[in-house]
């Protein structure tokens, strides 16, 4: 089939009436998600993957997808309401959205919001159905060793791309896979790391995990701070935007639409710091850069562009390299895993009901967003006022719902209660728990690898550097942990110079 048959079928799959309700329904849930500051899409997915269980394995992908691009949508509306992020990646949106609702011009913020966001995310789906079928094809050359490669590479790249300490995300990074490790040998039979416990025979369960560390520990966090919201008051008028706003608009809009699909593919980029460096681009090409924080609508229809363009980005090297560049796209990986769909580049032969469902979802999801945020500003609005003191006790029983309705095991609530307060201790140490949940999914994957290519090579690590693109990828994973070191060493070789020169 070319490409055009391809995305037919699957329209043919997506247009049926429980597919389009699950895409509704992922929307929805994942705009929710995004208006509400304190849970994230990454611990809605995990709460939600319970209940997908029992559901189509493509159905559930959607309805996932859903969640996860739609509360990029759900995060600008508090960013320019409260001046509150709903979402990590909404956080630079908060500068200049605050500012335009500030000065009556909340409706036009919101507009071009959903609006770019819509553009960002149809072209970015574009791209992928354009860019995935070759790439697949060209990673069907790949081996064991270039798979554990690309793998050490991908770690290694989220490491490197981290917000604070690279030391500290390489740590996250060893525990995860240690934590991949934890069950039972799956060559030898033999236990590991289990001591004696049954429930961890099997292994840890990554939604638990994931639930702890990224919905019990932000619960518990913003119960300490204190989520104070105040909603601007001013009534919401004229959403969509006149001439003058397009003008200043369209650059960024394309240009945001471009950095998010490619960052988007890196791991560790993803929409963060897709947004951020949209901001930082407008403003350098901006004539009026002086201006930036004050209220500019450039600034809020870059960045909230690019955060949507990296999730089709991000579906690339999980869809045909199996390689998760974000801890929601660890999540999928993880769910496709518990379905029994190897995914890789062999997911378009093997189930593309599943590949080109999603994608062809991914046009009506973005297309239902689009349709439902401006109309449905108002309710958004209401639903900000919500005290969090009533929130957060909902947000821990749904939790606790999710973990035990896993494998109806009270072991897994207490394992997700466990990772809750290893995450906030984690994040009040400013350690990154985005390295160790894709370590841990990747972790069985890489010790496959790993040992299949010392099979073939007789116990030798030599393969690993013999073989091209396996060398390839190596020497690029050994130059990015040498790089970041350089400047601190040349740091201390002149401090040194200075001390003998006094």
């Amino acid at each position: 089939m070319d490409i055009f048959g391809d995305i037919i079928y699957g329209f043919s799959i997506t247009l049926t009436f429980s597919n389009l309700f699950y895409c509704f329904a992922g929307v929805v849930i994942g705009t929710l998600v995004g208006v509400l500051p304190g849970l994230g899409p990454v611990a809605a997915m995990s709460l939600l993957f319970p209940a997908t269980l029992h559901i189509p394995p493509v159905s559930a992908i959607i309805m996932l997808a859903g969640i996860y691009y739609g509360a990029m949508y759900g995060g600008s509306t508090t960013s320019i309401l409260v001046n509150i992020p709903g979402e990590a990646a909404s956080v630079i949106t908060c500068i200049d959205g605050y500012q335009m609702a500030r000065k009556g011009r909340a409706g036009v913020a919101l507009g071009i919001s959903a609006i770019g966001s819509f553009i960002g995310g149809t072209l970015a789906v574009v791209a992928l159905q354009m860019v995935a079928p070759p790439l697949a094809r060209i990673a069907l050359i790949f081996g064991f060793p270039e798979y554990f490669s690309l793998m050490c590479c991908g770690l290694v790249v989220l490491t490197f791309m981290a917000r604070g300490s690279m030391v500290k995300a390489l740590m996250m990074a060893v525990v995860g896979i240690f934590l991949g490790t934890i069950g039972t040998d799956l060559i030898m039979g033999t236990p590991r790391f289990t001591f004696g416990i049954q429930i961890f025979m099997d292994g840890l369960g990554v939604v638990p995990v994931i639930m702890g560390l990224f919905g019990i520990s932000e619960v518990i966090l913003n119960i300490e701070e204190g989520v104070a919201r105040e909603v601007f008051k001013a009534k919401i008028t004229h959403l969509l935007p006149n001439l003058r706003d397009w003008a200043d608009s369209i650059g960024p809009i394309l240009r945001g639409t471009v950095i998010g699909f490619f960052l988007g593919i890196l791991p560790g980029a993803g929409p963060v710091v897709s947004s951020f460096t949209s901001y930082a681009t407008e403003k350098k090409l901006s004539k009026h850069p002086e201006k930036f924080g004050t209220g500019m609508i450039a600034a809020v229809a870059g960045p909230e562009t690019a955060n949507n363009a990296s999730i089709g980005g991000a579906f690339i090297p999980l869809l045909t390299l199996a390689i998760p560049p974000t801890p929601g796209m660890a999540l999928l990986l993880g769910c496709l895993l518990s379905y029994g769909v190897q995914v890789g580049p062999l997911l378009l032969k093997q189930h593309a009901d599943i590949f080109w469902g999603v994608v062809a979802s991914m046009y009506i999801g973005n297309a239902m967003l689009l349709v439902l945020n401006l109309p449905l500003i108002g309710l958004w609005v209401k639903i900000l006022k919500v005290p969090y003191a009533l929130l957060a006790p909902l947000i821990l029983l749904f939790c606790v719902i999710g973990a035990y309705s896993l494998n109806n095991n009270t072991h897994e609530v207490i394992l997700m209660v466990v990772f809750g307060f290893i995450g906030y201790l984690l994040k009040k140490l400013e350690y990154e728990t985005a390295p160790l949940i894709m370590a841990m999914v990747l972790s069985p994957l890489m010790e496959n690898s790993l040992r299949q290519s010392l099979l073939l090579s007789r116990g030798s690590f030599s393969i690993f550097f013999t073989r091209p693109l396996s060398a390839v990828l190596m020497v690029a994973a050994i130059l990015l942990l040498i790089i970041p070191n350089l400047p601190w060493i040349k740091a201390r070789k002149w401090e040194s110079v200075d001390g003998e020169l006094e």
